[in-house]
């Protein structure tokens, strides 16, 4: 949903200027649900997302998107928005080495970066970008993330057992961080 925000020079004479900005810039903490949930475990940010929405009743002021796999075009926006979000929660699975269903709530600081000379919406979300989002965008970005069990190479929709029951957990964690 767009909204219409009242420009510096409305109402004082001059020329009228209204910009149409997505919600998700006014938000104080943007949740970002990524994943393909056609792809098993990949579908933990969407479906996370979906949960929230159902049974969840966050503060005023955080915003959950289920993204997909389009969560480029959101960080773009982001990059060159005149507002943006004090916080940015990224909510994915990711592999890195725990067992099934564990839920990690961490720093972007804690994973290696490599930088990236241009961005592009044709490119897979990046860690530069996220980065750069915090350094020169001044917003905090976490990675909620969850240990997949399955990611298979063919279509097979559906979380596994523990991933499934993570999603209660990243949800605690959420309370707790908004």
């Amino acid at each position: 949903m767009a909204r219409r925000l009242k420009s510096s020079t409305e109402g004082d004479g001059d020329i009228d200027t209204f910009d149409y900005l997505p919600s998700y810039y006014s938000a104080d903490t943007l949740i970002l649900g990524c994943g393909n949930p056609l792809m098993g475990d990949d579908g933990f940010g969407p479906e996370l997302v979906s949960y929230l929405a159902a049974n969840v009743s966050m503060p005023d002021g955080v915003l959950a998107l289920d993204t997909g796999m389009g969560v480029t075009r959101i960080l773009l926006d982001l990059a060159i928005a005149p507002r943006k979000p004090r916080r940015l929660v990224v909510a994915d699975a990711m592999r890195l080495g725990k067992p099934p269903g564990t839920v990690s709530l961490t720093s972007l600081d804690a994973f290696e970066v490599r930088p990236v000379r241009a961005f592009s919406a044709h490119q897979e979300p990046t860690s530069s970008l996220l980065r750069e989002l915090g350094e020169l965008g001044g917003i905090e970005v976490l990675l909620l993330t969850v240990e997949p069990e399955r990611m298979p190479e063919e279509v097979s929709p559906g979380l596994s057992a523990a991933v499934g029951d993570a999603i209660v957990r990243a949800c605690d964690l959420l309370r707790e961080l908004c």
